[in-house]
């Protein structure tokens, strides 16, 4: 009897499922035709009676000035220069700016000069992916957020090659299936990372993991749980690329485990703007009566300032014993909102507890030309976070002729800070006590073993180039074009 009321039950349910899954499957075919549909009345011939090829980049903060809007801005300029049949698109949420002001912005910021326009299309729902709409699940709310911005794009301009250039992988099936294009993307930072999952899963005390968390099992459990169905829904939608391209080893290792795609991924170094840096004189340091040690980084918590500063307070207690050159360590960075200011404003109590006020100086949203000063006198350039995904602030000191010390992870270990020709190109550190050790070791160094360290890294540098990355990117993005 019970055999019999299971089957009763089980037939209308399997009978029902699949009604469901082939309406399901009839209803995004349906939609897919729509927007095919849609595709041909929006998109009208060239002059030489060839609809051109769309080929359109997911940026929704492509104004924003940083490392990720570089790289966008030399694809551009690479694919225009590469194919002359080719318009590219650019959707972006920056409404508050002119599709020529964005334009110019990059030409003032980057020296990138485009040879032909750019088509914007401008979103309004880019509030959907901002963190600050979800103080909880922030991962997963941005990424459904990331869904229906994509959708708002597909519905304006729908593209023959779609390229993800800011990190939004939850648009690439949509894209794919629905809107029929090739899809690829650039992975700056993997949205979630094996690294992260590590840290839920021992409990560790991090800025993207709260004490509250990790001080109840019954939380870390929970979050662990959270985790692990995120990291496999993402690698389910970032399987949907046709090409992946990652900045750096570190990603690559991540996004390989995650995603599964080893056939279509490839390291496509960012493209750093070197020859700014190269252009500073190397010259042998002149004996001098003060050292100074710089670092440049937006002031972000992942950025770990106070190690900096702790490290640096350790050195001098250690100096001042004997007689040694004065030291100050300088603080470069950009303050993008109140919460950034806070930061600086506790760096700068830190400094006051450990009694080195005076030989730290803090320089808030410089110049360009007064960011190269700096460099140029500086003779140990220092960065210490944890697991940075590339860092392209430690190859511009090496650019700049500093002596680097970065943390012994991530791109600086496996990519920047490695020998060059068989030559030193710079060093590592972990903590307070290695950091204090080796800015200590540089320092004890002749001027002449520091040119020479200084000239190694330079030479090296020329991988992260303009033109290195157009190669490689060209490379990388060919097999969309077939």
């Amino acid at each position: 009897a019970c055999f019999r009321l299971l089957c009763s039950l089980l037939i209308p349910a399997l009978f029902l499922s699949g009604i469901l899954c082939v309406c399901s499957v009839v209803l995004l075919w349906g939609i897919r035709l729509c927007i095919q549909q849609r595709k041909k009345q929006l998109t009208s011939a060239g002059k030489d009676g060839k609809r051109p090829l769309l080929v359109a980049f997911f940026h929704p903060y492509c104004n924003a000035g940083g490392g990720g809007e570089r790289v966008l801005w030399c694809a551009i300029r690479t694919l225009q220069k590469k194919y002359r049949n080719v318009t590219c698109v650019v959707y972006t949420g920056d409404r508050d700016a002119t599709g020529e002001e964005i334009v110019e912005g990059a030409f003032r910021r980057f020296n990138i000069k485009l040879s032909h326009p750019v088509k914007f299309v401008f979103l309004e729902k880019r509030y959907l992916v901002e963190a600050s709409l979800y103080p909880h699940f922030t991962l997963l709310g941005q990424s459904l957020g990331s869904v229906f911005l994509g959708w708002e794009a597909l519905l304006k301009c729908v593209p023959d090659i779609y390229i993800d250039s800011m990190g939004y992988a939850f648009t690439l099936p949509l894209f794919k299936y629905l809107g029929g294009c090739h899809v690829g993307c650039y992975v700056h930072y993997p949205t979630i990372s094996t690294d992260m999952l590590s840290v839920v899963r021992n409990q560790d005390t991090r800025f993207n993991n709260a004490a509250f968390i990790t001080n109840n099992p019954l939380f870390s459990k929970f979050k662990l749980v959270y985790y692990y169905f995120f990291a496999f829904m993402y690698g389910l939608v970032g399987s949907c690329s046709d090409v992946v391209m990652v900045n750096s080893s570190w990603t690559l290792n991540h996004i390989l485990s995650l995603w599964r795609a080893g056939a279509c991924t490839s390291i496509v170094y960012p493209p750093c703007d070197v020859q700014t840096f190269l252009d500073i004189p190397l010259e042998e340091e002149k004996s001098t009566t003060e050292y100074s040690i710089v670092s440049v980084s937006q002031f972000r918590p992942e950025k770990d300032h106070p190690l900096q500063i702790r490290a640096f307070a350790k050195l001098l207690k250690e100096k001042r014993l004997g007689q040694q050159p004065s030291l100050k360590l300088i603080l470069i960075g950009g303050c993008r909102n109140q919460q950034d200011e806070e930061r600086v404003n506790n760096l700068k109590r830190l400094c006051e507890e450990l009694g080195v006020s005076n030989n730290v100086m803090f320089r808030i949203n410089i110049s360009f030309e007064e960011l190269k000063r700096h460099l140029a006198e500086a003779t140990i350039g220092l960065h210490t976070m944890w697991n940075e995904h590339f860092g392209i602030g430690v190859v511009e000191c090496m650019a700049a002729g500093t002596v680097i010390l970065a943390h012994n992870s991530g791109g600086p270990k496996l990519d920047i800070v490695v020998p060059y020709e068989g030559h030193i190109t710079g060093f590592l550190a972990e903590n307070e006590d290695s950091y204090a050790e080796t800015m200590a070791y540089i320092l004890s160094l002749s001027p002449e073993k520091r040119l020479e360290i200084r000239e190694s890294a330079r030479r090296s540098v020329y991988r992260f180039s303009d033109q290195h990355f157009e190669e490689t990117f060209l490379l990388s993005v060919e097999p969309l074009f077939k």
